[in-house]
């Protein structure tokens, strides 16, 4: 593997954690949402990611051990951004603009505790690509000092 493919590869992983990252705001930022464009509440949304290559991880493996030079296509992708259809609470407010005939407003599905736990996975996910392409900055620096 070479050093820009292995950069690629954390590049990809950097760019997927953001888009992570940014939905989770919106998340938080909606958590009280009681009325969208839609209608309703807020409803949370979560990124789902896939590999980069159509080869699966045994095709890899199984091609990096008979020391087969192909090209590597690694990586992760953003595939979708889906919505959570599970409701969310329901809270006596007869007082509130958005309660149904009964007193209730329904409450966006956003949990914060699972959000915030969302947020730290992911920041940690970006640092460690981070560290990723550190390394690889480091090796090839190493790689043209030895060269001189």
């Amino acid at each position: 593997m070479s050093f820009w493919e292995a950069l690629k590869i954390s590049a990809s992983g950097l760019t997927a954690q953001r888009t992570r990252l940014d939905v989770i705001s919106n998340n938080i930022a909606n958590a009280q949402t009681t009325r969208t464009a839609e209608g309703g509440p807020y409803k949370r949304q979560d990124v789902v990611f896939t590999s980069s290559d159509s080869d699966s991880f045994q095709s890899k493996l199984m091609s990096s051990m008979n020391n087969e030079n192909d090209d590597v296509n690694g990586g992760v992708r953003v595939s979708s951004i889906i919505t959570d259809d599970s409701e969310g609470s329901r809270v006596y407010d007869p007082t509130n603009p958005d309660a149904d005939k009964d007193g209730y407003v329904l409450y966006p599905n956003v949990d914060l505790t699972v959000e915030m736990t969302n947020m730290l996975s992911a920041t940690r996910s970006y640092e460690a690509n981070l560290a990723v392409v550190d390394a690889v900055k480091n090796m090839a620096t190493k790689a043209l000092d030895i060269a001189r």
